[in-house]
């Protein structure tokens, strides 16, 4: 039976898109006009057309979306379920954009294909280690062990985007905040303020001449005030789009003292949490290295893992070749090198990648510790150096009242 995306309106006049299965494209009109919805386009999901449904539908799955239905259709296909039903059940259990993809892997299965090849009709949802990891699955009998594995790596994935992402969301409010406390009190608290020296002929203290100088400069041009933000983001666009400067920042960033580590852990954990989800899945090590490379953000770290796919193509130990580089932390390359003698690289590869994230978390609640009061010290030196410009001329007027 096959599947139909289609753009409608409601009783409303809203828009509504999604997928739905009939056999005919007269049935899917029909059924969409028994839920009180108006057809205004709908095209079968063709082997050619599949590959623009996730654009035509609203995107696609988050992180935590793909975790749950890879865990879900693990369950299911663990149960005895042929795939084709597997994937009907989790249709009927799931709604919105979830619903929508599984919809449609179902109808390509339907027509004949295997999971894996049905899921690469959909790139930008499953990528390509998803898929690889699927097709070994397949061929070797063991999918629901391998969604399981696939499950937990999504999941292990998101938490450690959302960890690193809350771990920067304090220090980037406290500072947001305290930029425009201060920005507040330049404009409207400090003119008033420091106005009263104006009545007296006397020289004012140069903190308090600094302070009155940069109020006025902010005050006739407010669009200072956006600048260095502005210079900031145009700074990021240049370098996301210009492979120069991306690459010199990339090698920057792995020689600062505390940024390099957490670099280096991230990345190192994504690649051996991809590549033992691959080695695990039967995925042979030269096609993983070249899949798990992928994930690898950083363009020397990026470099450095195609020269080991080089060298262990010459027959040169993995291990071994990730040690020649000197890119990579070196306890994650020992546990490699001991899971290839031991023949249980898989395990050692999870073992490398959990020893990294917890290095991560240690160095990433370090550097944050370090941070959030770095950053108040900062605010209270501004605001300790507006006050003592304030304070300064009050004290010579007294004493010259003295």
């Amino acid at each position: 039976m096959p599947a139909f995306a289609y753009h409608a309106l409601d009783a409303a006049g809203r828009n509504t898109r999604g997928v739905l299965q009939a056999d005919t494209a007269r049935a899917a009109r029909a059924s969409l006009r028994e839920r009180g919805l108006h057809p205004l386009q709908l095209d079968v999901l063709s082997e050619n057309a599949a590959t623009s449904v996730g654009a035509r539908l609203g995107g696609t799955l988050s992180g935590a979306q793909l975790a749950l239905m890879t865990r879900q259709l693990a369950a299911l296909i663990g149960s005895g379920l042929p795939i084709d039903e597997a994937l009907a059940a989790l249709a009927d259990a799931s709604d919105g954009r979830l619903r929508t993809q599984v919809v449609a892997l179902r109808s390509r299965v339907m027509e004949g294909a295997g999971l894996a090849a049905a899921m690469a009709e959909f790139p930008a949802t499953f990528p390509a280690l998803y898929r690889a990891s699927i097709a070994a699955g397949e061929s070797s009998g063991k999918l629901d062990a391998v969604m399981r594995r696939l499950a937990d790596y999504a999941e292990s994935r998101d938490l450690l985007r959302r960890r690193i992402t809350l771990a920067l969301t304090y220090p980037a409010l406290l500072a947001g905040v305290a930029l425009l406390v201060v920005a507040g009190l330049m404009i409207w608290v400090v003119p008033q303020v420091v106005g009263v020296f104006a009545q007296f002929d006397q020289a004012l203290p140069w903190p308090t001449r600094v302070l009155i100088a940069v109020s006025d400069l902010i005050r006739a041009h407010p669009g200072w005030l956006v600048l260095p933000p502005l210079l900031l983001v145009v700074l990021v666009v240049a370098v996301r789009r210009s492979p120069p400067l991306r690459a010199a920042w990339h090698r920057v960033a792995l020689q600062l003292p505390i940024v390099g580590r957490l670099v280096r852990a991230a990345e190192t954990a994504r690649f051996a949490r991809t590549l033992a989800l691959l080695v695990g899945s039967a995925v042979p090590l030269l096609e993983a290295l070249g899949i798990a490379a992928q994930v690898v953000s950083n363009i020397p770290l990026h470099a450095a893992l195609s020269r080991v796919a080089m060298r262990v193509r010459e027959g040169q130990g993995l291990s071994r070749a990730l040690l020649d580089t000197k890119e990579f932390p070196p306890i994650a390359v020992r546990l490699i090198g001991s899971g290839e003698k031991s023949g249980r690289l898989d395990d050692m590869l999870f073992e490398a990648a959990a020893h990294q994230e917890r290095e991560l978390d240690t160095t990433l609640g370090v550097a944050m510790a370090a941070l959030g009061p770095g950053v108040i010290l900062a605010v209270g030196g501004l605001v300790l150096f507006i006050v003592l410009a304030i304070l300064l001329p009050i004290f010579e007027l007294n004493s010259l009242v003295k």
